[in-house]
């Protein structure tokens, strides 16, 4: 049996041309597949089969998949959401991640695209840990320390809250401070892409997470232009 055969999709769009052809490219792809059209029987669909993934449309006749995404945090429900969306500005992109999703596919959008975003974010979300929890200390920076066992983050001894993707990615520059990160490296260890995917994620995410880190001084998360991104101390040492 392939491994997605394990995994159960929900696909929650209005537009019933892209809920089949989402639906379709799914069942042949193995994943068991539950659709629904609108925000209300997304809740529904949610409580009843417990997807391991939903892909989520942000444009829906009752809501939007942003209250979608953040009614089901709030229940303490934590599984994945893909955004299908036709919003391409970057504060667009930022609400959506904030409010609790995992990543996004701008539309129009090939079917090959969604597939491997989605086994991605099942291969993150679902494999194994290289180490017990236990055999890993927390990470330190300077004031910022983020415990794995925990999954908690402090900056001044001071909790800061973050999604699961925002904490791997932190997690990834706290890996190696002061060495600039491409962003198809960090594309590759956070969300497990193994293509060319797009790096703009990439910068809605860092802009998102430095909103949280580095709301005190010294900043801590750096640009370096045409490069990529850097966990580190201000150089001339000022905030």
């Amino acid at each position: 049996m392939a491994p997605s055969a394990r995994h159960t999709v929900l696909v929650v769009e209005d537009d019933p041309s892209i809920r089949t052809l989402l639906t379709s490219a799914l069942h042949a792809a193995g994943y068991a597949v539950v659709a629904a059209a609108t925000g209300q029987d997304a809740f529904a669909e949610t409580d009843r089969c417990r997807p391991d993934l939903i892909v989520l449309d942000v444009m829906l006749p009752d809501t939007d998949g942003f209250t979608v995404t953040r009614g089901l945090r709030a229940r303490g429900i934590y599984t994945p959401v893909l955004f299908l969306t036709a919003r391409t500005e970057v504060e667009d992109r930022i609400i959506g991640l904030s409010s609790g999703g995992d990543d996004y596919v701008t539309k129009p959008f090939h079917v090959q695209e969604i597939l491997l975003r989605v086994r991605a974010i099942l291969r993150r979300s679902t494999g194994p840990r290289s180490a017990p929890p236990a055999e890993r200390p927390p990470l330190r920076y300077a004031d910022l320390t983020l415990d794995e066992e925990a999954h908690e983050v402090c900056r001044a001894g001071q909790h800061v809250p973050l999604s699961p993707t925002e904490f791997r990615l932190l997690a990834c520059l706290m890996a190696q401070p002061e060495k600039v990160l491409g962003k198809d490296q960090i594309l590759q260890r956070v969300w497990h892409y193994d293509f060319a995917g797009d790096t703009r994620i990439v910068d809605t995410y860092i802009k998102n997470l430095r909103r949280k880190i580095d709301r005190t001084a010294p900043l801590l998360i750096h640009t370096v232009r045409g490069v990529g991104y850097c966990l580190r101390l201000p150089r001339d040492g000022t905030a």
